[in-house]
C-alpha cells in the first residue's frame, strides 16, 4: 500500500474513535428524540446539499434501515445534473423553503440537517423551517469548520437542538500531498455516515425491544416481500420518495 493509503485509514479511524467517544451524551440525546419521533408514530427527515445529500440517501429504503426515515432529496442541490449549479443554489435564501414544500413536517417529528461546512444557506434555512414547523433539529456538521468559516454569520449549530460534530477539519480534506500545499482525503462523508448510522442502529435495537421497529428486510431476504410491502404502505403517504 501507498503512504497516504495507510495515512486515510489511520485518519479516518482516528476520527471514528473520537466521535465514538466525544459524541456519546449527544448521540444518546438523538437516539431518545427519535425513539420519541418514533413510538409517536412520526417521521425522521434527513436533509442535506451537495455531498451531504449522500447521507440522506444512507437512510432509506435499504436493508437494516428504518422505514420511518424519510430522505429530503431535490435534484438542484445534488451533483448529477450540474456541481456548480447545486453550490450555487445551496447558497441561495429560499431554496430550502421550496425543497420542504412537499414535505409534511410538523410537531413530533426530526429533522437531520447535514452539512458539513455549517453556513450555507439551503441547510441553515432548512434548519430554521423545521424549529418553525415544531420538529426537532439535530444538525450534522463539523464545529471546526463552520466556526472558521462563518466569520460572524449564524451557523448550522446555532439553529439545533441536537448537534452531532463530525469533527472533520475546515476543508475536510485531511491529507498533506508531497509537494502541494492541497489536501486529499475527505472525512465528513465516512464519519458522517457512520454516526447516522451508528444512532439510527441505536433507536432500531431500543425499538424492536418493544417489538415497534419498522425495519426494512434486504429484498434478497426470505420473507423480505412481504415485510417491505407493509412498511411501504405503511409510510408511502409521508414519503415521496417510496
Amino acid at each position: 500500500m501507498t503512504s497516504l493509503v495507510e495515512a486515510y485509514f489511520d485518519a479516518i479511524i482516528d476520527r471514528l474513535a473520537q466521535a465514538r467517544s466525544a459524541l456519546a451524551g449527544d448521540m444518546t440525546r438523538a437516539v431518545e428524540a427519535i425513539v420519541t419521533a418514533a413510538r409517536a408514530d412520526r417521521c425522521v427527515f434527513v436533509f442535506g446539499t451537495g455531498h451531504s445529500h449522500m447521507l440522506a440517501e444512507e437512510t432509506h429504503y435499504r436493508a437494516g434501515g428504518l422505514a420511518f426515515v424519510v430522505p429530503v432529496l431535490a435534484t438542484a442541490t445534488m451533483l448529477h445534473e450540474g456541481s456548480v449549479a447545486s453550490t450555487a443554489y445551496e447558497r441561495m435564501e429560499g431554496v430550502a423553503t421550496q425543497i420542504l414544500s412537499r414535505y409534511a413536517i410538523g410537531p413530533g417529528d426530526v429533522l437531520v440537517v447535514v452539512s458539513n461546512s455549517g453556513v450555507n444557506a439551503a441547510p441553515l434555512e432548512a434548519a430554521q423551517l423545521g424549529r418553525e414547523r415544531g420538529a426537532t433539529v439535530i444538525a450534522l456538521t463539523s464545529v471546526a469548520y463552520s466556526t472558521s468559516t462563518a466569520k460572524g454569520r449564524t451557523r448550522l449549530i446555532d439553529l439545533a437542538d441536537i448537534v452531532l460534530d463530525n469533527g472533520a477539519p475546515a476543508g475536510d480534506a485531511m491529507l498533506d500531498v508531497n509537494g502541494s500545499a492541497l489536501k486529499v482525503g475527505p472525512a465528513s462523508t465516512v464519519v458522517g455516515a457512520s454516526i447516522l448510522n451508528a444512532v439510527l442502529a441505536e433507536v432500531a435495537g431500543r425499538l424492536a425491544g418493544k417489538g415497534e421497529a419498522p425495519i426494512y428486510l434486504s429484498a434478497n431476504m426470505p420473507g423480505a416481500k412481504e415485510i417491505n410491502e407493509k412498511l411501504i404502505a405503511r409510510y408511502r403517504s409521508r414519503n415521496p420518495h417510496l
